[in-house]
């Protein structure tokens, strides 16, 4: 069995984090594992407080994977600490870490900062470049970019920017624009665009940790960026498409609808 590593915050109500990216983990036929940057209590409707893991906590929880059960992938989510990113990336480069996926988590759905500033500096300068793939929402490759996105050809520019800056390949994510919602990557020099269904659904609470978690599932599973990131999209449309209604604000996904795809095969 493949191996996938998150390194993210803790989301109390399932939805996002550490819960959404252990679910997707497991929903892709991979063997998820953990490690813990800070605790946050939030539900559907908001963020209400953070509580940051220490950066010599952070480096034991790596330790222990690494030198136990190597991940085939890793996946990065909420860095929240001055420091951390450092400790990440250095841990990283130690044990030769392969097939990174960085979603430079900065603010949350629901508006509430996620990262400090000198945190943010401190995973452009030690995270980002060691990654395989990033995947920053529009306004997050603006912060990296420093560029404007208002259009598909914005968001062309932005990645090849990021991609040069940081030397990974950049999922742009188009979900902010007005007019288009599809993703744009940026591998090798040559862009790929991955169109975006209309969901008739406001609850998507997690969908970039689950997308940022079934692509590196994915590629532990072997598949090239392209075709990983084209079998994460289609797994992310479909659990928003199960229309999951839970919480009173902007719910989770359905992240093991397929379960329930075979238990209606079996009721038949």
């Amino acid at each position: 069995m493949k191996t996938v590593l998150t390194i993210a915050g803790s989301d109390c109500s399932g939805g996002a984090g550490i819960q959404a990216d252990i679910k997707t983990i497991t929903m892709h036929y991979c063997y998820a594992m953990s490690v813990i940057t800070a605790l946050t209590a939030q539900n559907t409707t908001g963020v209400y407080g953070i509580e940051q893991t220490s950066d010599e906590f952070i480096a034991n929880q790596l330790d222990c994977v690494f030198t136990d059960i190597f991940p085939d992938a890793v996946k990065i989510g909420m860095v929240y600490g001055n420091n951390s990113a450092k400790v990440i990336a250095d841990k990283l480069n130690f044990y030769k870490a392969k097939n990174i996926v960085t979603d430079p988590v900065m603010v949350s759905t629901s508006g509430s900062r996620l990262i400090s500033d000198n945190g943010l500096e401190m995973l452009k300068k030690h995270l980002l470049p060691i990654s395989t793939l990033i995947t920053p929402n529009v306004p997050e490759a603006e912060i990296l970019s420093g560029i404007k996105i208002g259009s598909v050809s914005d968001m062309q520019k932005s990645a090849s920017i990021i991609a040069e800056k940081f030397g990974c390949s950049v999922l742009c994510k188009g979900g902010h624009l007005e007019n288009c919602s599809d993703d744009l990557l940026y591998h090798n020099g040559k862009f790929y665009t991955y169109p975006s269904v209309k969901i008739n659904n406001p609850n998507t609470h997690g969908t970039g940790c689950t997308l940022s978690s079934a692509i590196a599932s994915n590629l532990a599973l072997g598949y090239d960026i392209p075709r990983a990131t084209e079998l994460a999209k289609k797994y992310v449309t479909n659990a928003i498409s199960q229309k999951l209604d839970l919480g009173n604000g902007r719910g989770p996904l359905m992240h093991n609808y397929i379960l329930n795809e075979i238990r209606k095969a079996d009721e038949i």
